[in-house]
């Protein structure tokens, strides 16, 4: 191929793939004056559910790990005779 059909092959193709991004998104409903807006809103609901994710694993690790200090502290204990089981 000589670099004449190259580059109009390369136009198409960025062509079909703009016509496909916007028919995507109007699909979607994200299209119109409010566009940017409802991406940035998109984008910020993502990363809210993101930092909830994490939030929640690291409060779980937590947990555990107080549950589970508490219990060998409870084991110590009753094998001192601190407290009765």
């Amino acid at each position: 191929m000589d670099k004449n059909t190259i580059n109009t092959l390369e136009r198409l193709l960025e062509q079909a793939a703009s016509r496909g991004a916007k028919q995507a998104l109007f699909e979607l409903g994200l299209h119109g004056e409010e566009l940017d807006k409802d991406l940035r809103d998109l984008r910020s609901l993502l990363d809210g559910w993101r930092l909830a994710k994490r939030t929640i694993g690291q409060t779980l690790l937590r947990t555990l790990t107080v549950a589970l200090l508490a219990g060998m502290l409870t084991g110590v204990l009753v094998k001192l005779k601190l407290v009765s089981n």
